[in-house]
């Protein structure tokens, strides 16, 4: 065995994102791909849901990574991972590594997969985390030879094929509470006759608080998921946190306003908190729902695809900065069914939610499994 720096056997590329304001740099015949398209049981990637044309390509200066890559997200968010299937180009989500004949592709995947805690432990930034090539680069991993790294990676490909098919029993529990949003409230957006504003509190104020004292849950971006699940493991005294932070508590909806949080999905009802209040990223919208709306209903309507290409389409801002606005979500309009009507539908949620913790904690164990069968370790190098 020998400890190399991921930059002395890998070539590290990145990408880019072609104006999307000019539809000659798109639908062309280009594989692009974005860490939105990338979900935790992905290995090998083989089409992109987007495509670039010829002189997209040539105006921003992307250049393809080739068949075999492995491609990491390295911002908002990090440590997604998987293989590329083909040639293909991506934007500035990601940091891809070109492996040389010292490295297997698949065990670095697998290092990868089973390193998503440090990864985001050494991103940088106040907005969101990103890992910078020069980070990525110096990070130490212990090689054995190539023919153990190929073995371990059989041994490690039967671990996770157990993880994806109870994964895959969580995304039918997933389907099936869309289905049933639709069984009971069919096309909200036909002939709209409300706005949100009408029933919700948008970024409440905190003056509420001004005698609270005592420890309060923290969320960062990170700690907040794509799929409505959220990560209470950090506490802050309310001093620490009263300035500079977004406020809500129990019962309301956060919602990531900042792309490409936004457009990823990160978001999540919110229950649980210590002391029943929380703080977090500056980057979350709130949606304090008033008597007409339930707060799991209202969740899963800001996951409606009309609420995020709507969205994503009404941004301001430019770049890596652009934002939804509150007037979008309070101008959004929609119509609102019975709040029992809601409330049935939270119940059911209620006991799907059930059946996929019990899959969670199954995904939970053979995942420390996964994680102890690998026998290198990282360590950032400054």
């Amino acid at each position: 065995m020998k400890k190399v720096k991921l930059g002395e056997v890998c070539e590290i590329v990145t990408g880019s994102t072609p104006k999307s304001t000019n539809p000659d740099y798109w639908n062309g015949e280009y594989k692009w791909i974005t860490p939105a398209e990338i979900s935790d049981d992905d290995f090998i990637i083989v089409d992109t849901q987007r495509k670039i044309s010829k002189l997209g390509i040539e105006k921003t200066g992307l250049k393809s990574f080739p068949i075999g890559t492995v491609l990491l997200s390295s911002r908002a968010p990090i440590g997604k991972v998987a293989i590329a299937g083909c040639e293909m180009y991506c934007n500035q989500g990601f940091k891809n590594f070109i492996c040389s004949n010292e490295i297997n592709n698949e065990y670095l995947y697998y290092f990868f997969k089973s390193r998503k805690n440090f990864l985001n432990n050494i991103g940088r930034g106040a907005t969101f985390k990103e890992i910078s090539k020069s980070i990525i680069s110096n990070i130490e991993i212990i090689l054995p030879s190539y023919d153990v790294q190929c073995t371990q990676t059989q041994n490690l490909k039967k671990i996770d094929n157990l993880i994806y098919l109870r994964k895959k029993v969580i995304k039918e529990y997933q389907l099936l509470v869309k289905s049933r949003f639709n069984e009971m409230f069919g096309d909200i957006f036909d002939n709209p006759q409300s706005k949100l504003e009408d029933h919700i509190e948008l970024n409440p104020n905190k003056k509420e608080l001004l005698n609270f004292n005592g420890n309060v849950s923290f969320l960062p971006m990170s700690n907040v998921s794509e799929n409505g699940k959220i990560d209470l493991s950090i506490n802050r005294n309310i001093d620490d946190v009263r300035k500079g932070f977004t406020f809500f508590k129990d019962n309301d909806v956060i919602v990531a306003k900042i792309t490409p949080c936004f457009e990823n999905g990160k978001g999540a009802p919110v229950f649980g908190l210590l002391n029943g209040v929380g703080f977090g990223s500056t980057e979350f919208h709130v949606l304090r729902p008033k008597n007409t709306v339930n707060t799991v209903w209202l969740y899963h309507v800001t996951m409606l695809s009309k609420f995020r290409l709507e969205g994503e389409r009404k941004m301001t801002g430019s770049g890596g900065q652009r934002r939804i606005t509150k007037d979008f979500i309070y101008n959004f309009k929609l119509n609102i069914p019975p709040l029992a009507l809601q409330n049935e539908f939270a119940d059911f949620v209620a006991q799907v939610d059930k059946s996929q913790f019990a899959c969670q904690m199954a995904i939970k164990l053979w995942r420390n499994s996964l994680k102890s069968s690998i026998i290198y370790v990282s360590i950032y190098s400054k």
